[in-house]
């Protein structure tokens, strides 16, 4: 496999793992919309460190809120 190829493999991976942590993000209650945005900033800002870091430590900060019954 050539070096490009790698190279775009790896830029398609990162890609994919940014839009899933951002998805995630939206989702999750990080206890005030200033958390939420500062995750947000910097899995978006920082190209492939930010990814990483969010999955190592945000990922397990953020609660996914609680689903409501149906009312009656």
């Amino acid at each position: 496999m050539s070096t490009g190829m790698v190279v775009v493999l790896t830029g398609v991976v990162f890609f994919l793992l940014t839009c899933v942590a951002i998805l995630d993000i939206a989702r999750k209650d990080f206890g005030s919309i200033q958390m939420k945005a500062l995750w947000g900033f910097l899995v978006a800002m920082v190209p492939f460190i930010g990814v990483i870091i969010y999955f190592l430590i945000g990922y397990k900060k953020g609660k996914r809120p609680v689903a409501e019954g149906p009312a009656d």
